[in-house]
């Protein structure tokens, strides 16, 4: 199979009825499998994968990192005492023998680790495994063969944005004040993020009339806008990351939402101490509020249903699915893997819309 092109981490996987271990880049170790006894945690902490000959194991690998050593046996034939003559064959995901290339690292005891997995790396890997029994009595040979399917996906983490809403009490909502107010608060908030190459998106406010107790009818303009880290210069500062950078833009969104979160928290103090006369457009104390906003690179996607041990993580898409490209990626929050039809068909809507601005 080949693929294209809340602050949390890939989820921890689960033992299910389809085995699913997650790689978590750095650390060289598997997470994520629960309810394996103390004795056998050893097996998931030595970077190992076993096979399984009831169903395929389910593998996650971030891009540009080594997979886990996947083993060409069961948890239970690696625990006998010997396995006799044993001969192992690997399959790619191409239907080729993986012995002698280049990406891989396959040991003589039939080990494969893949190295700097990409997208197109991702698919299935079948193991075949040869060997002898010997009857004890009559000594009487017979060959006996397992087969192990890996089904090994890449994987990357979301990219976050942060959707804020506040609010600020005004005299009244035809006051032409309001939208000047609006358009300095964008550029003081652009300003306070501007060094980390994020920058304030799809803007906007109305105003309201609201009731509220003891205090009668008052006029409050209802301010929502998105923290995106993709500002003018983003490609530059990830070029000087090793292969991807979207930790390195993440985390300069989570700096960025926290400053955010500091400049209106301030605003309270500033009304309580430093003001005599309340200005006629005001923080509303409290009001200040943020959820994160996950969506996946082009090729990439989510699906809870397929990738129940990864769910947060953006798994590369299957062959005859699609998420956006760089144009379309800007307009949706693209967190699936569109079946070709519905993409095309998204992409002829807005070349209808927007003449010339997609192609496709």
């Amino acid at each position: 199979m080949a693929g294209g092109g809340g602050e949390q981490r890939c989820a921890p996987g689960r033992l299910l009825r389809a085995v699913a271990v997650v790689v978590v880049a750095g650390l060289g170790a598997l997470v994520g499998v629960a309810a394996v006894p103390e004795e056998k945690q050893h097996l998931m902490e030595n970077n190992y994968v076993y096979g399984n000959t009831k169903h395929e194991v389910n593998v996650y690998v971030k891009v540009f990192t080594n997979s886990p050593f996947l083993v060409c046996m069961d948890l239970a034939l690696s625990e006998e005492e010997e396995v006799i003559d044993p001969k192992y064959t690997w399959i790619g995901p191409d239907g080729k023998k993986l012995e002698g290339r280049m990406d891989v690292d396959l040991k003589e005891t039939g080990k494969l680790m893949v190295r700097g997995f990409k997208e197109s790396m991702s698919g299935a890997y079948t193991c075949t495994l040869s060997h002898k029994i010997i009857e004890t009595m009559t000594r009487e040979e017979r060959e006996k063969s397992e087969t192990y399917k890996f089904m090994v996906y890449a994987y990357r983490e979301a990219d976050h944005a942060y959707q804020v809403f506040v609010r600020f009490t005004t005299k009244e909502c035809q006051l032409a004040a309001n939208h000047h107010f609006f358009e300095e608060l964008k550029k003081i908030l652009n300003n306070i993020i501007s060094d980390l190459t994020c920058h304030i998106v799809e803007a906007s406010y109305k105003c309201h009339s609201v009731r509220v107790p003891k205090q009668g009818l008052l006029h409050e303009l209802f301010v929502s806008f998105q923290v995106n880290p993709f500002a003018p210069g983003w490609e530059e500062a990830c070029h000087r990351v090793p292969y991807d950078c979207e930790d390195v833009t993440n985390r300069r969104v989570r700096e960025a939402r926290a400053r955010i979160g500091e400049f209106f928290s301030k605003q309270t103090y500033a009304l309580k101490h430093r003001f005599r006369t309340v200005p006629v457009i005001h923080y509303v104390d409290n009001s200040f509020s943020v959820i994160r906003l996950d969506s996946c690179r082009p090729g990439f996607g989510k699906d809870n249903l397929t990738h129940q041990s990864c769910t947060s993580c953006c798994v590369v898409c299957d062959p005859g699915t699609y998420s956006p490209n760089n144009d379309l990626h800007q307009i949706f929050v693209a967190e699936s893997c569109w079946p070709q039809v519905l993409y095309e068909q998204m992409i002829l809507v807005h070349q209808q819309q927007i003449p010339g601005k997609f192609t496709g």
